[in-house]
């Protein structure tokens, strides 16, 4: 009796939902990839309906049709303003133009319509001659009712100090809205913001993750520049070596590559960067897959925003194993040499040639900054758990050392910071190449959300630092060598094992006039609008530029107050 009432049940819903299927008619496009992507493509709302009960839904894409509009992201660079309309899933007979209105003596004005893509549902809009001396508000619209609106904000030229809000990893552990981030951000009102990576870690449903990110942050950079940038788990890969595009073999990725359809990748890329300033040289890598590494100027300020997974070299069946992982190396007694073989590569050849150029562009600019998915070193030394000592992670740009050594000359040449992500723990890390102290510096914010798979700077035996800093509060800090036999200098980190969840953001101050970067880490559970909010231990910090070595600017850390 009970299984002939399963049977009739799972009839009566596959006879619902074909009718529905039948009834929405068919998708003017299909998927080139199969069982990725299932919310959003092909007939999406038979899947729709499927999860709408489900306590595991990433969120449901089967909106109001007067919500079909979810958000917009913009830059402007040269005179050009670029901006992503994204939308949730479209009906069949839905129309596909979403237009951009602007603004003007109290009035909107249509200036441009774009069709969109059905893989991936998004349309970028490209305006010339953009002038970026006052505010614009711009609405992107669809059908008769769907809106979205915003404010593309003017260059802040005028302005002194240029901030910069830094984050990175959110995690799918809770699937909630984010309103102290909101919050925090919003009283803090930064001139651009960076997301350096993992806004999606739903391996195979990019797209509705990412409606998710859109709706937990668009109230933020609905009205100012926002930079995106795809990581390993974008891209549904638990790491990401790139190698110019190969097919991996794994979704684990160490063999070098992209595991999934190359299209899918492409449609992650467009969706998260193609709002970017052009690509300093667009040609496509292995299997039709894009570049988005170019520079970003606001406020005076110059970002130079590069793809360190892209071109980097996997680690399987290249170099002797250490450990259960090609990646992670267990075996403290191991020459680091054995591992940086000729040939390796990180961020290639194609991205140095463009810092090096980058960073001889002066014209307007008072300071600079390169922004990537993860650091140049191994700034974590324990992993998912504290027990879990891992001497070295391949997964950080820590390796190949040769690779590593090589994008830090191009970063310190050019007098830049360093800025990103990945990680889980905050960090500042002032890196040595050839001594201690001679690279540039380096932020790495803390996750979104840090409860997912924490990472400890605790070195094994309890071991300090040489040349610690007078007056730091944090044990661990002073010259290290990393796991990788690079040379570190740790400054300041943000373990998760007191009253901080080491979860939050970075904000990151640009003093024009004064020529000093200011570094601040905010745990998510401050309240920035309260007087005694109070930073991570250990921050904030100030480097300052003093006077010149070899042609290119020297930083400083100020002391501690």
């Amino acid at each position: 009796m009970y299984k002939s009432r399963i049977l009739i049940f799972s009839i009566i819903i596959f006879t619902v939902v074909n009718a529905l299927a039948q009834k929405r008619g068919q998708p003017p496009v299909k998927a080139p990839f199969e069982k990725l992507d299932l919310y959003c493509v092909n007939d999406w709302w038979v899947h729709a309906e499927k999860m709408k009960n489900n306590p595991k839904r990433i969120i449901d894409v089967d909106v109001p049709r007067d919500k079909v509009v979810c958000f917009g992201m913009y830059t402007v660079q040269n005179g050009v303003m670029k901006m992503t309309a994204q939308l949730f899933p479209l009906y069949p007979d839905e129309s596909r133009e979403v237009i951009l209105e602007l603004k003007e003596n109290g009035k909107w004005h249509k200036v441009a319509s774009e069709k969109v893509n059905d893989i991936g549902w998004s349309a970028l809009f490209r305006i010339d001659n953009w002038d970026n001396s006052k505010d614009v508000k711009y609405r992107l619209r669809h059908g008769e009712k769907a809106s979205f609106e915003g404010l593309i904000r003017k260059d802040p030229v005028e302005k002194n100090e240029i901030v910069v809000a830094s984050l990175n990893c959110n995690s799918n552990q809770t699937r909630g809205a984010r309103e102290e981030y909101i919050r925090n951000l919003s009283y803090l009102d930064p001139d651009i913001l960076f997301f350096a990576g993992d806004q999606s870690y739903d391996h195979k449903e990019h797209t509705a993750a990412w409606l998710l990110f859109g709706i937990q942050f668009r109230d933020i950079f609905r009205d100012r520049p926002c930079i995106t940038i795809p990581d390993d788990h974008d891209i549904g890969q638990g790491n990401l070596w790139g190698e110019s595009g190969k097919q991996s073999l794994s979704q684990a990725g160490s063999d070098g590559g992209y595991f999934f359809h190359h299209e899918y990748i492409k449609m992650v890329e467009r969706c998260q960067t193609s709002h970017l300033p052009d690509p300093y040289d667009p040609t496509p890598i292995g299997q039709g897959i894009g570049v988005y590494y170019t520079n970003l100027t606001v406020g005076g300020v110059d970002f130079a925003i590069v793809e360190d997974r892209k071109f980097k070299s996997g680690p399987a069946g290249k170099i002797p194993q250490q450990g259960p992982r090609p990646d992670h190396i267990r075996n403290p007694d191991y020459d680091p040499a054995t591992i940086d073989l000729e040939g390796l590569v990180l961020l290639g050849e194609r991205q140095l040639e463009f810092l090096d150029d980058w960073g001889t562009q002066w014209e307007g600019v008072a300071l600079k900054a390169v922004l990537s998915q993860t650091g140049f070193c191994g700034g974590a030394s324990r992993h998912g758990n504290f027990n879990n000592l891992l001497h070295a992670d391949l997964d950080s740009n820590g390796w190949p050392q040769t690779g590593r050594n090589k994008a830090l000359k191009a970063i310190r040449k050019a007098g830049a910071v360093h800025l990103a992500g990945d990680q889980h723990i905050a960090t500042i890390i002032h890196h040595g190449i050839d001594e201690f102290g001679d690279g540039p510096f380096a932020f790495v914010a803390p996750a979104i959300i840090n409860n997912y798979y924490s990472r400890w700077w605790h070195p094994a035996n309890d071991e300090k630092g040489e040349n610690q800093e007078p007056g730091n509060p944090l044990l661990y800090n002073g010259d290290y060598l990393d796991g990788m036999g690079n040379k570190i200098t740790m400054v300041a980190y943000a373990n998760p094992d007191d009253e901080f969840t080491r979860g939050g953001f970075g904000l990151v101050r640009f003093d024009k006039a004064g020529k000093s970067v200011t570094f601040e880490s905010w745990d998510r559970t401050a309240d920035v609008t309260k007087k005694d909010a109070r930073q991570m231990p250990g921050w904030p910090r100030t480097i300052r530029q003093e006077g010149t070595k070899d042609g290119y600017p020297v930083w400083k850390m100020d002391p501690l107050k």
